[in-house]
């Protein structure tokens, strides 16, 4: 019998078909057993029959990841070292809560990463919001505003300063209007809940116009300052090879708190309730930073 030509097509392309299949194959295995291998049994003892309900909403979300992840074309900017530096911090703190500026592709990793924690996703694109939920309809995401653009990043860094609800002790958060560097209408959920680790991959700030990361990087640092509870505020911000992201960083999350820098993520670990009223610290030190 002969041969149609879309027979002959697929056995033509076929070899280098299913080179592609294992290719990627491979790929996700290597992945996988790089991911397993940090997992110990702190992640283990999640998983136990006194919380079935839980675990079964948490195992969902973790089978659900590898589905997406598998099946989707899509790979996320972080990289797989990113991905590992915040995973082993996580790792150590789960379940815990833990609040993501940014919504994306790798926003259902995040989620899984988290077992039985309580993971909130900070988007400002409606459009992205709407993408995302419409495959993961599971994960907690408020749409959100920002007053900022990065053009202005220069003048409030050097301004916020003469506006004392922007600084120690007086800064905070909810309501506080007078400090344009503060997201200060945040839903209630936010506010309600003290976050053990904040991931910053949000908003846009790759053009004059864009909101820029500058509120995100400010209201991080007031979050774990203000923190009440035992522990440190983790606190992972993305590209900092850019400018702004990097000169906040230090303003503000503080070089001395800086635990790891892996590729384009710096990884800080602050403590709560530093009382910068108490010590003057050396000259020209920010005031996020004296202590």
């Amino acid at each position: 019998m002969k041969n149609s030509p879309n027979t002959r097509h697929f056995v033509v392309e076929k070899p280098l078909f299913l080179g592609a299949v294992l290719t990627i194959a491979m790929t996700g295995a290597l992945l996988i057993t790089g991911l397993s291998k940090t997992i110990n049994t702190s992640f283990a003892c999640l998983y136990t029959k006194d919380n079935a309900d839980a675990t079964t909403a948490a195992m969902r979300t973790q089978l659900l990841a590898v589905v997406h992840y598998a099946t989707s074309k899509e790979i996320p900017e972080i990289t797989f070292p990113e991905i590992r530096a915040s995973l082993d911090v996580l790792l150590s703190l789960a379940p815990c809560n833990f609040l993501v500026f940014g919504l994306g592709h790798d926003s259902l990793m995040w989620a899984a990463l988290n077992p039985r924690g309580t993971t909130l996703f900070l988007e400002e694109d409606p459009k992205l919001v709407h993408k995302i939920l419409a495959r993961a309809p599971a994960l907690r995401v408020h749409t959100i505003t920002y007053s900022t653009q990065l053009y202005e990043a220069d003048h409030l860094i050097n301004s916020y300063k003469s506006e004392k609800n922007c600084l120690p002790p007086n800064v905070h958060l909810r309501g506080n209007a007078r400090c344009k560097l503060a997201l200060s209408e945040l839903p209630d959920d936010v506010y309600n809940r003290e976050w053990d680790a904040i991931f910053i991959d949000a908003p846009r700030g790759y053009y004059a116009e864009a909101p820029g990361r500058m509120a995100t990087v400010f209201t991080a640092a007031v979050m774990a300052r203000r923190r009440t509870r035992s522990g440190m505020t983790h606190v992972f911000l993305h590209d900092v090879d850019r400018k702004v992201e990097k000169m906040y960083a230090e303003e503000f999350l503080c070089r001395k708190y800086l635990v790891k820098a892996v590729g384009k993520l710096w990884y800080f670990a602050i403590p709560p309730g530093v009382n910068v009223s108490k010590s003057k610290g050396r000259r020209g030190t920010p005031p996020f930073c004296q202590d």
